[in-house]
């Protein structure tokens, strides 16, 4: 299911390129969120409609911050794939695990312990070499690197940023989900949040004026694909998965994402990244791995109840 899962995630930055021969990067977002909302209904509305009914007005405000933030996130992550590659995109925008340690012992009052410090530092240094991967050449002397007031201004340094904003927002997803996902379960949990994405994404899409309809068939069919396989049944195996084996080698897995995208971008749109950028993404790779080493020896602690339902 883990194998599954990284391959239907991979295949996201994939089809969101195909689909942006056409479509502009916040109506995919809304199409990926909002099909996934839509596609929940049959199987949520049925069976949890009483579970729905007895959340709180804190629980509810708490699942439609987590969708604005889950908007966010996949309004920036896709907007970046517009100005970078798509393997330092992905790269960038899974670091969002090592942000979540940064801002749990605010958040939720868990500590960092040093192996998160460490893999947090090794992984910050990946992305710097990202960012000058982007924006510098390599020559036989070293690298050769534009002005700062002109590395700023350049387009795949933009992405990055938007990329790494997509890490951010995606953080502050995941730590609402942690608080939230004890006393509800997990259909209706990523019904709420999704269907509120998904509405918040249609809103912005309404507001900006952007074309939603009458592309090719084809990008329609590359859209509903994000849904299913990236969002559905990609995030689905993962919490699937945490009922099975314990989240630090989930969450390991996940590492599998951003080098199973690269593979993919250089097969299929024939982006091969240079030596320095393999730096870089062995660098955060190695970060993420480090920060999550600490957890190796327990066991799982995810209510089974709420992932099996």
């Amino acid at each position: 299911m883990l194998l599954l899962g990284i391959f239907a995630v991979a295949s996201a930055s994939l089809l969101i390129r195909f689909a942006q021969r056409e479509v502009a990067s916040l109506v995919i977002a809304a199409y990926r969120m909002g099909l996934s909302g839509l596609i929940l209904i049959p199987f949520t509305i049925p069976r949890y409609n009483p579970e729905l009914r007895r959340l709180s007005g804190r629980e509810l405000l708490l699942a439609a911050l987590a969708g604005l933030l889950l908007a966010l996130h996949f309004a920036t992550w896709i907007l970046s794939l517009e100005y970078t590659s798509v393997a330092s995109s992905v790269v960038l925008v899974t670091t969002n695990p090592l942000w979540v340690a940064l801002l749990a012992p605010f958040v939720l009052k868990e500590r960092l312990s040093p192996l998160i410090v460490i893999g947090l530092l090794v992984a910050l240094a990946g992305t710097v070499v990202i960012g000058l991967s982007d924006a510098c050449e390599q020559t036989v002397v070293g690298l050769a690197c534009p002005p700062l007031s002109q590395f700023v201004q350049g387009k795949a340094f933009w992405g990055d940023l938007l990329a790494l904003a997509g890490a951010w927002t995606g953080a502050g997803y995941i730590l609402i989900g942690r608080s939230l996902r004890p006393t509800l379960s997990l259909t209706p949990y990523i019904f709420l949040v999704y269907g509120m994405a998904g509405l918040i994404l249609i809103g912005m899409v309404a507001v900006s004026g952007q074309p939603a309809f009458g592309f090719s068939p084809i990008i329609y069919i590359y859209l509903l694909l994000l849904a299913l396989l990236p969002q559905l049944l990609g995030h689905s195996s993962f919490n699937w998965a945490l009922a099975h084996l314990p989240a630090s080698y989930v969450s390991i897995a996940l590492l599998g994402e951003p080098v199973g995208a690269s593979i993919l971008a250089a097969v299929l749109l024939g982006e091969m990244p240079g030596g320095l950028k393999l730096v870089g993404i062995a660098l955060i790779l190695a970060g993420i791995v480090i920060a999550t080493l600490r957890a190796n020896s327990q066991p799982a602690t995810v209510y089974n109840k709420n992932l099996n339902a």
